[in-house]
């Protein structure tokens, strides 16, 4: 085995083109992100990660039905517009959702030493998510970031090898966590870019 994040595949690593953001790399990039939040290792984020993983799966399916029209992100979506459900275009909608607000949450973190998680995910929240949430959701998400860990704690597991071998440095976490999170941030920015532009159509 290796840390963390040597592990899954980097949103650094995820094939963009003229044609878009390609499909199958995003989609195991995402489930990357699911293995984020064991590390946080509260049961508090099951909702969270339900939620991460069941848009990842609408968005595969999709794919696995019609790999040749959804090579790319922006090209699945576009030929999902003349279906009467476009299940995979809102689940990816709600997936960059979820990506947007973990990776702010992280880089609240990382751009601010002496903030805790709790915080760094509070104030995330606050930016992204909430806005699209109900009064009976919103708690349960609270719920969640106050069960965040010590900040030294969730870096002592990413820069660990579960297996007993040499953990990453500080230097080099820092490196390789803001290399992920700068790739993620440019794919859902791109992407929101798309989804307001009209890209996905109207109804979302």
């Amino acid at each position: 085995m290796a840390p963390y994040l040597q592990t899954v595949k980097s949103f650094a690593d995820v094939p963009i083109t003229d044609a878009g953001v390609d499909t199958v790399a995003f989609l195991e990039a995402s489930q990357g992100v699911l293995g984020l939040f064991d590390l946080l290792g509260s049961k508090a984020f099951a909702p969270v990660q339900s939620d991460i993983k069941g848009n990842i799966e609408k968005v595969r399916t999709r794919y696995n039905a019609a790999p040749t029209q959804s090579a790319t992100l922006e090209e699945l979506v576009i030929n999902e517009k003349g279906e009467k459900k476009r299940i995979a275009t809102e689940g990816l909608l709600w997936l960059l959702r979820g990506l947007d607000f973990t990776c702010k949450a992280l880089q609240n973190a990382q751009a601010k030493k002496e903030t805790e998680l709790t915080d760094a995910f509070t104030e995330a929240y606050g930016v992204t998510l909430k806005q699209y949430h109900s009064f009976v959701v919103r708690p349960i998400f609270a719920l969640a970031m106050k069960a965040c860990p010590y900040k030294k704690e969730f870096y002592g597991k990413l820069a660990a090898d579960p297996e007993g071998g040499a953990a990453v440095s500080d230097a080099q976490l820092e490196e390789e966590l803001n290399k992920w999170l700068a790739a993620l941030a440019s794919i859902v920015t791109r992407m929101q870019s798309f989804y307001a532009g009209g890209g996905h159509d109207k109804g979302f």
